[in-house]
């Protein structure tokens, strides 16, 4: 199995971290250089992660997580865990949105009818997950938590929002930091 993407992408990492006990090897990818026609050739979503295992190409890295599930025979998310994977997926979205904006010249914070709907989407999300770190929904190391270790790194990496309102989740963030799987995709250090 190859896993293709970006070292600085949350969705790459969070796949990667997950399957950090998995034979899968990754492929490191400049999506917007080099590694373009690479994602051309074998993404029609033109997104990353994606793996390929034999025939079978997977674009997604809720649908990755899905399939290796799947194929290893792991414990399915239950619902609620579905939902929490949902709000981290619609912020995370929002987020790389605001990201890309800016970076092609955009001012994100203007009074825009898509931009203030991305904040808003964002400033829901984050309260929501906070309420989920208070109720104990991250107390186990498990996919979920996962991808919001790497949703709020990536933030932190980007300087992409103020977390200081958000105290269970700095604070998750921080219980997390000195895994050895956090440590080996730290995009800081890749």
């Amino acid at each position: 199995m190859k896993l293709y993407g970006s070292t600085t992408s949350p969705f790459v990492r969070r796949t990667r971290i997950f399957t950090h006990s998995i034979a899968i090897e990754f492929i490191s990818m400049d999506i917007f250089a080099e590694g373009r026609d690479c994602l051309r050739e074998k993404n029609p979503t033109l997104k990353v992660p994606f793996l390929i295992d034999d025939d079978k190409s997977i674009y997604d890295s809720r649908v990755i997580y899905r399939y290796l599930v799947d194929k290893f025979e792991l414990s399915a998310p239950s619902i609620e865990q579905e939902n929490i994977l949902t709000m981290i997926d619609a912020a995370s979205d929002s987020l790389v949105s605001i990201l890309l904006l800016g970076r092609s010249g955009f001012d994100t914070n203007e009074d825009k009818l898509f931009f203030n709907l991305q904040h808003e989407r964002i400033n829901q999300v984050f309260k929501a997950l906070q309420q989920e770190c208070q109720v104990g929904s991250f107390k186990e190391w498990h996919y979920p938590s996962i991808c919001l270790y790497c949703l709020l790194d990536w933030v932190l990496f980007r300087d992409l929002l103020k977390l200081s309102e958000y105290p269970e989740l700095i604070a998750f963030h921080g219980l997390h930091q000195e895994r050895e799987e956090v440590k080996a995709t730290d995009p800081r250090v890749c």
